[in-house]
């Protein structure tokens, strides 16, 4: 569970435009999807019918309890996991008719993935790990690039150091710096303050919207903390595998009142 409470909350999310609609400008589509695992015990269904839009631009939080299938939804939507069943629809990609090639190019040039725990690789610098999903895309200046990512997340002084000789927030911003540099169109975020502290959290987080903010990227977020959920455009409720809540009648109602 985040440890970013409501002191985390910032009031410019409030003053944020929202998209005006979902629809034709959708950058994930998920139709009917479900997502069936084989265990000893038997099948176990994880998704089970789930059907969401997120639009360009927009900032979903997702919330649910542990089980409820919101990691296995990021999965999806990034095309690390195969649903059983549906339609998976990103960035005007159908996923489904991908082959595991197709897929971890989709990924490189249209999503940035940062997960709890934060993912790099410890035997390359800060500047390497930031630098690897450059180098993937063949570009020429990957590391000129990575250095500059590292420097818009404070980190500009710690570009040579391991992840073992950098705190848990430092990893952190790292990871966050090698999500945003290839400007994907969409980000996914799994828990990014849950090893976190309180203050070292919020300072991630106030990294990840501005981010995002600045750079126009679509954001979904998974967290157990409502209070970093509700600085989100909305906030889509997951419960045993299915949508029990999409934000929407919220979103409209607050869409309703900034027209006011």
């Amino acid at each position: 569970m985040s440890k970013v409470q409501s002191s985390a909350t910032s009031s410019n999310s409030i003053a944020r435009p929202l998209p005006d609609s979902i629809g034709n400008d959708s950058i994930v589509e998920l139709d009917d999807v479900h997502l069936r695992l084989d265990s000893g015990a038997g099948p176990v269904n994880i998704l089970r019918g789930v059907n969401l839009q997120v639009a360009a631009g927009e900032r979903v939080g997702v919330v649910g309890p542990s089980g409820s299938g919101k990691s296995t939804m990021m999965m999806v939507m990034a095309g690390l996991e195969r649903p059983s069943g549906g339609t998976v629809r990103v960035a005007g990609q159908e996923l489904n008719r991908l082959d595991e090639d197709g897929l971890a190019r989709f990924r490189r040039q249209h999503v940035g993935i940062v997960f709890q725990a934060f993912h790099l690789v410890p035997t390359m610098t800060a500047l390497e790990n930031v630098a690897i999903p450059l180098e993937f895309a063949g570009v020429a200046d990957a590391f000129d690039r990575a250095r500059i990512g590292l420097e818009q997340v404070g980190l500009g002084h710690r570009i040579h150091h391991y992840p073992g000789q950098l705190s848990g927030g430092e990893q952190q911003r790292t990871a966050l710096a090698r999500a945003f540099v290839t400007e994907p169109s969409l980000l996914l975020a799994d828990e990014p303050t849950g090893n976190l502290d309180i203050d070292t959290g919020a300072t991630i987080v106030k990294l990840l919207f501005d981010l995002a903010e600045r750079r126009g990227t679509t954001l979904v977020l998974i967290t157990h903390d409502p209070s970093l959920a509700a600085r989100c455009d909305r906030t889509v409720r997951l419960a045993d595998g299915r949508i029990a809540d999409d934000g929407q009648a919220a979103r409209r109602a607050r869409l309703q009142a900034a027209g006011e």
